[in-house]
């Protein structure tokens, strides 16, 4: 149980609230610990749909499996389609948010040298293989650790013989985005932060009575997650109630000087910045062995992604193409690609839900009063949670989604030959 817990917190990287601090501050009308209360509550009824699909089928792709095993393989691909896109822009935000805080370190170099320097390393580093990263995961994780032991005690030092309001991080700033539809808003974005609870359900084979520790690891690691995300946001509020932030999306740096100058500023950096980096890594490995496995499977074309290196034995087409798409992020605004991402996360986090009706209620007719409970009422509970949170989500977001959505159903159509061929399974192994 230790283990999965902290394989979970290493993957879901303890500092990823300050990727969107800024943004979804503003957005929510300063009401960030609110914003995260309201996600935490969905990701626990979501939590615990994982962990029970978890049970049912211990395997790797995660709520592609799921969808594929419940509701055929139709939906299974298109559930597949959009964890794809989260996939896609994992590593896009990771290098966005390293190009945005070094150059807010180096002012004198613009953003777009650093995102394009990392995108260079991680994908060289990535095309000749990587042994292990769990011992350096380990290592930023403890980094973080050390840092948020940091922050919080010059936080409090710096706030105390303040008159403070501590009720304003739940209450806002009193401007014109007062209401609950901001909040609501703003807690769809967050969705972006508890990407990764899930990873623990790979660990299925390796895991001691998987049946009741995997469930219980997941929950474990939302809630963990949660309670640091609304302490943190809580405390960073507190240090800096009237949200003057110098730019959006560095506004963490902003906190992090008025809490503890110019040594926590770059400490800070330091952190996030080695999060960041161990995150694209990750995630760019991970993408491109998915993109691999399509193109081996003839999913995609063969000749460009079913390759390996000779030499390094490495899917290095995938990861050029990955690499390509990730240089998006000299361009993209980082409010809309965390929506992206938050997008494919609640569609996915949407249909595991569904996946649970269906598999226990339904097909194994688990209707019992207990049984129903546990397998109708919660997940219908937390299926509309997520799809509330989904609509919420800018127009602009939604539109974009929902094309990548008819794209991926087209494409079905064009590879089954109007559906008259079997639909073709994808392996997302992680």
């Amino acid at each position: 149980m230790p283990s999965l817990i902290l394989f979970g917190l290493v993957y879901m990287v303890p500092l990823t609230l300050f990727t969107t601090y800024g943004f979804v501050t503003q957005l929510s009308g300063g009401r960030l610990p609110l914003a995260y209360i309201i996600t935490l509550c969905a990701m626990l009824f979501t939590a615990r749909s994982y962990g029970l699909m978890a049970r049912a089928f211990p395997y790797a792709g995660s709520a592609y499996t799921y969808t594929q095993r419940s509701f055929g393989p139709g939906l299974g691909f298109l559930a597949g389609w959009a964890l794809l896109l989260d996939y896609l822009f994992l590593p896009m935000i990771n290098y966005l948010v390293i190009g945005i805080y070094l150059s807010e370190a180096f002012p004198g170099v613009p953003s777009w040298v650093f995102i394009v320097a990392t995108i260079a390393l991680v994908t060289v580093l990535n095309i000749i293989g990587i042994v292990s990263v769990v011992r350096t995961n380990l290592v930023i994780l403890a980094l973080q650790t050390l840092f948020i032991v940091v922050f919080v005690s010059l936080a409090l030092v710096s706030v105390s013989g303040k008159t403070l309001d501590f009720f304003a991080p739940f209450t806002g700033n009193g401007g014109a985005d007062e209401g609950f539809a901001p909040v609501a808003a703003g807690a769809a974005v967050l969705c972006l932060s508890f990407l990764g609870f899930d990873s623990i359900s790979t660990l299925a084979e390796e895991t001691k009575n998987p049946r009741k520790t995997l469930p219980r690891a997941i929950a474990a690691v939302t809630l963990i997650a949660g309670v640091l995300f609304i302490g943190l946001s809580y405390v960073s509020h507190l240090v800096l109630p009237n949200h003057a932030f110098g730019d959006t999306d560095s506004a963490a740096l902003d906190v992090m000087s008025q809490a503890g100058g110019q040594f926590l500023v770059i400490f800070f950096t330091a952190a996030y910045v080695a999060g960041a980096s161990g995150s694209a890594l990750a995630s760019q490995a991970s993408v491109s062995r998915i993109l691999y496995a399509m193109g081996r499977d003839n999913v995609l074309p063969n000749r460009i992604f079913g390759r390996l290196s000779v030499r390094f034995n490495t899917p290095v087409t995938a990861t050029l193409v990955v690499s390509a798409v990730s240089l998006i992020a000299i361009v993209i605004d980082l409010s809309l690609l965390s929506e992206m991402i938050s997008f494919g996360a609640l569609a996915a986090f949407s249909v595991v839900n569904l996946s649970v009706i269906k598999h226990y209620f339904f097909d194994e007719k688990q209707r019992s009063s207990w049984g129903t409970l546990r397998f109708l009422v919660l997940p219908v509970i937390g299926f509309f949670l997520t799809a509330w949170l989904w609509t919420h989500l800018s127009p602009k977001t939604l539109v974009i989604g929902l094309l990548w959505l008819a794209v991926g159903f087209i494409y079905l159509a064009v590879i089954t030959r109007g559906f008259r061929r079997a639909t073709p399974m994808l392996d997302l192994t992680e």
